[in-house]
């Protein structure tokens, strides 16, 4: 792009690094108009959703051995990308702006307030105040580079030359979702859903619904992908962390087979020698008492007694009437639960896509388009996504920080 006096700069998509890096353009250059695009009838709609609306800001990191753990995809480009705008800055940012934050013992930092539309209304007013044009119901539909210098958006309704270009449009699993990108020819990864819930076909476990477990381990027989956390049972299969970040390490994967494969539950997320040890120590303890009342106590009663009848044992059969084979039985029951996923959760609740602009279009540094001057991309639109616990706002705010510091206007 030949130097020229930068005079609009466009973001397209007014989610949360949207609007973020709008405001922390228009307050480094003041003096040029910084324009927001979104479809929607509202910004930030997305972010106001988020942690079951409380808004998870961000995590602490601080019970991740690497960041690898956290962003199955984009974790190269994430770990030099948190190191100049991490957690701490996210915090001290909003901090700023008033935000006060609670910081839950999983290492997920909350607003105080427990409502994430406090983070829509912070940013909000940040946008009015800084001057930034928020222009509603603007859908692009081609994004395209001039021959002059600079680029043209244009959507149903309108068009607009830009000087630079900000994408911030989110992520969909829509087919047509980046096709306003097709004039550039940049490559796309092609977007399929992350973080859901799966349908599980084993009739007696849908009978569990609402029974929690606090740290199970839950993995794809055959494949290297497994993740463990808290286990919710529902009325269609499995919810909470630990299905959730399994849903996000194996998401393309999950796309390939359509959501239809082995699962194994390690319902204490322990090794069969120590849930064989668990078992004896109970057995020692408790000759007299029936298996049903005497149980491991991480595990929910009714949980503990569907089990015991998988491993073809009655609930009020004494302890010290198993023998090995029975203990052995319970023991794989408990260690090495076999059932199946038969689909993803069937109201579509999944909230972050796996795919988008591949990264090798992008400089690692700037997040600037190696082909295209002047235009960059930040956010969820970037083929880099997380697991739960506010990873993946973190990579917004971090991906919109880096653009808007590198953004050059001359």
């Amino acid at each position: 792009m030949k130097n020229f006096c930068v005079r609009r700069i466009v973001v397209i998509g007014a989610g949360a690094a949207g609007c973020f890096c709008a405001i922390l353009l228009k307050r480094r250059f003041p003096q040029v108009q910084v324009q927001l695009l979104e479809a929607g009838p509202a910004p930030m709609q997305k972010l106001a959703l988020t942690g079951g609306g409380r808004c998870n800001l961000t995590n602490s990191f601080a019970f991740l051995k690497s960041v690898d753990e956290a962003y199955p995809r984009g974790a190269t480009l994430m770990r030099r990308a948190l190191q100049v705008f991490g957690p701490e800055r996210t915090l001290d940012w909003f901090g700023a702006e008033g935000v006060r934050f609670t910081l839950q013992e999983d290492g997920c930092y909350f607003p105080q307030s427990q409502d994430a539309g406090q983070i829509v209304r912070v940013l909000s007013r940040a946008m009015e105040r800084s001057g930034v044009e928020v222009r509603l119901r603007s859908a692009v539909r081609r994004l395209e580079a001039l021959p002059e210098g600079g680029f043209r958006i244009s959507g149903d309704a309108f068009s607009v030359d830009a000087d630079r270009v900000v994408v911030t449009a989110g992520g969909s699993v829509r087919r047509d979702f980046l096709s306003f990108l097709e004039p550039l020819g940049l490559e796309i990864v092609p977007p399929v859903p992350s973080l859901f819930t799966f349908n599980v076909a084993e009739a007696p476990l849908r009978a569990l619904s609402g029974a929690v477990v606090e740290e199970a381990r839950l993995s794809m027989p055959g494949t290297r992908f497994s993740a463990s956390g808290i286990l919710l049972l529902t009325h269609w299969g499995f919810s909470g962390p630990a299905a959730l970040k399994l849903s996000s390490y194996a998401a393309r994967w999950l796309s390939e087979c359509g959501y239809r494969t082995p699962l194994c539950v390690n319902w204490l997320n322990v090794s069969q020698q120590e849930c064989r040890a668990m078992l004896e120590a109970l057995q020692s303890a408790y000759p007299q008492k029936s298996c049903s009342n005497a149980r491991i106590e991480a595990l929910p009663h009714r949980l503990w007694d569907a089990l015991l009848g998988y491993a073809g044992i009655g609930v009020q059969k004494r302890w010290k009437e198993l023998g090995a084979s029975a203990l052995n039985r319970l023991c794989l029951v408990l260690t090495d639960f076999s059932c199946a996923m038969a689909g993803k959760y069937p109201h579509r609740e999944e909230f972050v896509t796996c795919g988008g602009v591949a990264l090798s279009e992008v400089s690692a540094r700037s997040l600037e388009a190696q082909r295209f001057p002047g235009l960059y991309f930040a956010g969820e639109v970037l083929d880099i996504d997380a697991i739960t616990g506010g990873f993946n706002l973190q990579a917004a705010w971090t991906t919109a920080y880096i653009v808007a510091m590198s953004l050059k206007i001359d």
